[in-house]
Parts: structure tokens; sequence; C-alpha cells
């Protein structure tokens, strides 16, 4: 099990970029798949990217392909979302999950993860 604290959340503008940090602490991070999911009022809670151990293999949703980037470094115990073109519909609190395994390719499914953050708040104005 591993504990996880995003940042990075807060107020943009339409168009304007933010990147959201997640640390793990209290497990093995490289034995871990990484991931973000969003949740907007009213809402169910959704998948919006993913990334493998090693950071090799990635997973989008299409409501961010093309715009967001998901990565992590090891060394740092910390998985990234950089978000750019942002859109009001990407309002949401987003939360940093984990799942152990050392899959080649991340899963987008939310059952599929075991651990949460408390997530962190991202407003886009329009």
């Amino acid at each position: 099990q591993v504990q996880l604290v995003e940042s990075g959340g807060g107020l943009v503008q339409a168009g304007g970029s933010l990147r959201l940090s997640c640390v793990a602490s209290g497990g093995s991070f490289t034995w871990y798949v990484m991931a973000w999911f969003r949740q907007a009022p009213g809402e169910e809670r959704e998948f919006v990217a993913a990334v493998n151990w090693s950071g090799g293999s990635t997973t989008y949703s299409d409501s961010v392909k093309d715009r967001f980037t998901c990565s992590r470094d090891n060394a740092k115990n910390t998985v990234y979302l950089q978000m750019n073109s942002l859109k009001p519909e990407d309002t949401a609190i987003y939360y940093c999950a984990a799942y152990r395994s050392r899959t080649s390719v991340p899963r987008s499914s939310l059952v599929a993860y075991n651990d949460w953050g408390q997530g962190t708040q991202v407003t886009v104005s329009s």
C-alpha cells in the first residue's frame, strides 16, 4: 500500500496549462502503476491517464488525449499530469491512484486501483 499526496491544482483560464504532481510514500514506487482520475460535481469519477511502472507505456482517455501528458520520475517517487489547452469541461477534482503491478500496459478501470490520494481541485474558467 502507498500513500499518495497530490498538488498543483488551481484556477486557470481556458487555453491555459497546469501541472499536477503526486508524491508516493510507503511502498516500492517502481512496483506500481500510477494514474489520474477526475470527478466533476454530480458526475462519476472517470479515468484520465495512467503510466506503467517504468514510464514506458501510457494510456489516456479520448477526452484528454493530445492535450494531457502523464509521466513519472521514479527517482522522486512522483507522477505528473501536464495539462495543456485546458477547457471548462476539465474542471474537476483530480485524484492520483495506484495499483501494484509490473504490467506493461496500465489499466484504465477504476476498480483496478487500490490506493488513492485526497484530490486536488482544478477549475478552468471560460
